[in-house]
């Protein structure tokens, strides 16, 4: 069997390993080990039991193990340079690497610095932890593959058949980067405020959030429309995006997303990956963008306490 990496094994990183463990061999990789007995709670409430190669980047380095198949790189977006620092020496430099990040951060630096194929996936899946050793599945989404430069095309075809076999429903784009844009678009949209009122997806519909939920989706329609980037799907415009927006939300309901978790913790957020990259390309096109400004700058408030 290959081997696959997951470095980073957050709530995104555990339902992967959960979905990949009965396909490959899969050894999860953080800063410090983890129970070895892992469960899952599936969408339906069903609970398994999954027993997980755990290991800390340390002890990776230190045994020098058979190189894998992939790496996937499961980090906040922030964090994914460092790790990846952590465990280059035993990687050849061919080593595949799969970035699963929000925002458009890492994905660009990554790409340029590693000497191998690097492959970037965006997902909808929803989940989070439920502690050291328990992931819940909230929300089934759809998963997309491709590389920024769209070199790897036959890579990221079987990775993604792996990934549907494990009921990842993935599929192999050659146009990630709009696919990565369009994920972005759709946190910048959740993320913070859900964060910042400390709600689940779903309760975005409700009267006293779904007023900011249209502002923001002005604002990133706006930005996108002078990158170039369109709506999913067919859609046209900010009426695209905000129903690609309220089609996530009713899609993860029930999901605590990252940016919640986050806070929770008392973690430092993904701010910077997920509104960082929309204002400066809104300041690029000289469009206003206060919605999204005062969002960062709420979060930045709330990480003063951290």
């Amino acid at each position: 069997m290959t081997t696959h990496w997951i470095l980073g094994p957050g709530a995104i990183g555990r339902l992967l390993a959960h979905s990949l463990a009965p396909f490959v061999d899969v050894a999860v990789v953080g800063r410090r080990a983890l129970p070895a007995r892992q469960v899952l709670t599936t969408l339906e409430g069903e609970v398994h039991v999954r027993y997980l190669n755990s290991l800390t980047a340390e002890k990776l380095v230190a045994d020098t193990p058979e190189p894998p198949a992939f790496v996937h790189i499961t980090t906040k977006a922030m964090a994914a340079e460092a790790a990846l620092a952590c465990i280059a020496s035993v990687l050849p430099p061919s080593t595949p690497l799969v970035l699963w990040q929000n925002g458009f951060y890492s994905q660009p630096r990554i790409t340029t610095a590693w000497p191998g194929p690097v492959l970037c996936a965006t997902t909808t899946q929803g989940a989070y932890l439920t502690g050291d050793d328990g992931v819940v599945h909230a929300g089934r989404g759809l998963t997309f593959v491709g590389d920024l430069d769209n070199q790897h095309a036959g890579l990221a075809e079987s990775l993604a058949a792996l990934l549907s076999e494990t009921g990842f429903t993935a599929t192999a784009v050659g146009d990630i980067r709009s696919r990565l844009w369009q994920k972005l678009a759709v946190n910048a949209a959740i993320n913070p405020l859900v964060a910042l009122h400390s709600v689940r997806n779903g309760e975005l519909r409700g009267d006293a959030y779904s007023g900011r939920v249209v502002v923001v989706v002005k604002e990133v329609a706006a930005i996108l429309a002078k990158e170039g980037v369109v709506p999913p799907n067919g859609g046209e415009g900010e009426t695209g995006w905000l129903a690609l927006v309220w089609q996530v939300v009713e899609n993860t309901a029930n999901n605590k997303a990252s940016m919640l978790q986050d806070v929770e913790a008392k973690r430092l957020t993904e701010r910077g990956a997920i509104l960082g990259p929309l204002i400066e390309r809104a300041e690029r096109h000289g469009l206003g963008c206060e919605v999204l400004k005062g969002l960062d700058q709420e979060l930045a408030q709330v990480e003063v306490g951290f």
